[in-house]
């Protein structure tokens, strides 16, 4: 029993990570994202639609429906698989796949987990 307290704790702990990571990096460094997109030459509008994505998955995956938040981490898990394949064609240094690699394995962990939290 304190086992699956604890893991629906970390599952909790995490699912609050991605929200704050997502909201900090597209709301609060926002001017970042634009300047990352330019430097990968990607458009304006896949950069609005991504952060839309990107902000409503967050929102979900912090839902108290578990559907809505596990569709909230498979969403996230996606869009960080094409942020990852973004990098490699851009040949970006590994330390700038980091985060995206991070927000990919702790979103496939809350999905994957699919447990009532």
């Amino acid at each position: 029993m304190n086992e699956l307290i604890n893991i629906s704790i970390a599952i909790n702990v995490f699912k609050y990570f991605i929200f704050s990571a997502i909201f900090y990096v597209w709301v609060v460094k926002y001017q970042n994202i634009v300047k990352e997109f330019k430097e990968f030459q990607l458009p304006d509008w896949l950069r609005d639609i991504v952060g839309v994505f990107k902000l409503t998955f967050a929102l979900m995956i912090i839902s108290t429906n578990n559907k809505i938040a596990l569709i909230g981490s498979l969403g996230i898990a996606i869009l960080m698989v094409a942020a990852l394949l973004t990098h490699l064609k851009v040949k970006n240094p590994f330390y700038k796949m980091i985060p995206s690699m991070s927000l990919m394995v702790i979103s496939s962990l809350i999905f994957l987990s699919g447990l009532e939290f």
